[in-house]
């Protein structure tokens, strides 16, 4: 939240260039067609999220490969070794990669996911002998791999093939894996770059399903051919816990599956996930998967082992997917304190900043911040929270338990933030041991000595490569909202017409109005009763984790920057602001 922090800017409110020609105003709500059109979508079809409109499997290079090896590998009956990662995103696609196998007829078909404060990320030397000791004839891993060179050697040392199905980004060396999927590789022509690892594996089954039906292999003394459709539940809850941009490819997927989620037709330990955290599946939009169903299943990888939240989502049992989404529900619990107690620490140590920069400026472009006693599976949030508050890129760092230090990076639009350290590595050859990631987010591992030299090469990249305007804090709206906009039939349209999420951002509208009455609610939030400037009706708007914004006096008005929500009460639907910046008066 915006206003009234450590070191954050006053934010400033630019509204977005309407960038299509508007043709879809007659067919929608006025306010629909008006955010639509600011988010370039021309026509019909960009907006319509049936499967047909999926991009072809047959572009997606390797794929062929791949296939006709998983496929050799059912009809051989080997034993089929799946190695995820500790994310959302390596837990959906690990899952999905088992159940798609059993259910094309693979009978020898596990999973491996490293424990992340053990092995670290992906298929290291480590993970490819503990993966030998099952004997798999194949080892196939999801959501990484691609930089795997080691690994990948390692495990093909032992006599076990390897297909690779990653979405990162990969180095100037690949692995000598049998195949590799990767919509990213240089040169690939697939046309869906964003796609998260559980939406490449997905992807998979897809090839080897019509390998297999063209082989004869269901029916009769087979398997039945499978509806790898009833797995979209899981692949969008991979590809919106993932924060990969919602492209149209990305939409179709995280909207077919929202629309199962909300039929009942989805994963027992799915529902378990949403219903622990107070959510009605049947409402169900991105958002309940991006804040509720994602981050108790990350908490598993974050506070203990992810193949927790695996095994919930695999369970078939509904009582069983209940009482291990309840585990989840109180690691998660764990992880917000431990995150609130790291966040205040955080914030003395930028305090420490402001202070020694005070003659220089303030803050510094890159922010990096460690603290001996930071748990390394909270500070990629840790950087999250930190990031809102100041508007720049920040690196946190925690031990990792061998003598170095694991580093986890947010940054902010104009800075990809995995091209910064691979600048700041090649600038600065050592100081970084290892990095990888995404524009948004990456990670990074460093020794201890380092990590002065990282700070200051990281602040020197990051002013290098972005404008000091772009630290302002400029927050993107689709304008104001009439008092009669302001209505359950547009908030309700508004929901309808998403998948919203990352790259193409849930419609945020700003507005200045009057404050009838103020009170903090639960911990840290912000109940506040508005009106518009000469309306006549009271406003109900929430904002989470503002109550250190409220002034000694009580507010005459507010500046905000606000979603319209749908809210239920005692059986009563109503429309609600939800502030994601505010500025009192």
């Amino acid at each position: 939240m915006s206003g009234g922090t450590v070191g954050a800017p006053v934010p400033r409110f630019e509204r977005r260039a309407v960038v299509a020609d508007g043709a879809l105003a007659s067919e929608l709500h006025p306010v629909v067609a008006r955010v639509y059109a600011a988010r370039a979508v021309r026509d019909r079809g960009e907006v319509d999220y049936g499967l047909a409109g999926l991009a072809p499997y047959t572009m997606l290079g390797s794929l062929d490969v791949a296939a006709e090896r998983l496929a050799a590998a059912i009809c051989g009956d080997e034993r089929i070794l799946v190695v995820g990662d500790f994310d959302a995103d390596g837990a959906t696609g690990c899952a999905v990669a088992v159940l798609g196998l059993r259910a094309l007829g693979a009978r020898h078909v596990g999973y491996l996911v490293p424990n992340r404060f053990e092995y670290g990320y992906g298929l290291t030397p480590e993970i490819a002998e503990v993966a030998a000791e099952a004997a798999p004839d194949l080892l196939v891993t999801v959501d990484n791999g691609v930089s795997s060179v080691d690994g990948v050697a390692a495990a093909r040392a032992a006599g076990i093939a390897v297909i690779v199905t990653d979405h990162h980004l990969p180095g100037e060396v690949l692995p000598a894996a049998d195949a590799i999927v990767n919509p990213n590789l240089p040169g690939d022509p697939f046309p869906s770059k964003a796609l998260a690892g559980v939406g490449v594996v997905f992807y998979l089954l897809g090839a080897v399903r019509v390998l297999l039906r063209d082989a004869g292999w269901f029916g009769g003394a087979g398997p039945a051919e499978p509806r790898l459709a009833e797995l979209l539940d899981l692949v969008a809850l991979g590809t919106v816990a993932d924060l990969v941009p919602l492209d149209r490819n990305n939409r179709i997927l995280v909207a077919q599956g929202l629309a199962r989620i909300r039929a009942g037709r989805c994963r027992p330990g799915l529902l378990a996930l949403l219903e622990v955290a107070g959510r009605d599946h049947r409402r169900a939009v991105a958002s309940d998967l991006a804040f509720a169903a994602g981050p108790r299943l990350n908490a598993a990888g974050r506070l203990a082992d992810m193949a927790l939240g695996i095994e919930c989502l695999l369970c078939d049992d509904r009582d069983a997917a209940r009482e291990m989404a309840t585990r989840l529900d109180e690691l998660n619990r764990e992880r917000r304190t431990l995150e609130a107690e790291m966040q205040a620490q955080a914030l003395v140590h930028l305090e420490a900043a402001l202070a020694d920069a005070a003659g220089a400026g303030g803050l510094p472009y890159g922010v990096a911040l460690y603290d001996p006693q930071w748990h390394q599976g909270v500070i990629g949030i840790l950087a999250a929270r930190v990031r809102e508050r100041v508007h720049r890129p920040v690196v946190a760092f925690a031990p990792d338990g061998t003598g170095m230090l694991k580093g986890s990076g947010r940054s902010i639009p104009g800075l990809h933030l995995r091209d910064a350290l691979a600048a700041v590595d090649a600038r600065h050859p050592g100081v970084i041991e290892r990095f990888g990631g995404h524009a948004m987010a990456a990670g990074l591992t460093l020794r201890p000595d380092d990590l002065d030299a990282f700070r200051a090469a990281f602040d020197a990249e990051v002013e290098r490569a972005i404008p000091a305007e772009a630290l302002e804090g400029v927050v993107l709206t689709d304008g104001e909202l009439a008092e009669a906009e302001i209505s359950i039939e547009v908030a309700r349209a508004l929901r309808d017409a998403g998948p919203w999420g990352q790259g193409f951002p849930e419609p945020l509208f700003d507005g200045d109005f009057e404050v009838l009455g103020t009170r903090v609610v639960g911990r840290d939030h912000l109940k506040l009763a508005l009106r518009v400037p000469g309306g006549r009706r009271t406003l109900d708007a929430i904002a989470f984790r503002a109550a250190e914004q409220l002034p000694p006096e009580p507010p005459r008005r507010a500046r905000l920057a606000y979603r319209l929500a749908l809210d239920e009460w005692n059986g009563r639907e109503r429309v609600q602001l939800v502030v994601e910046h505010l500025v009192l008066d």
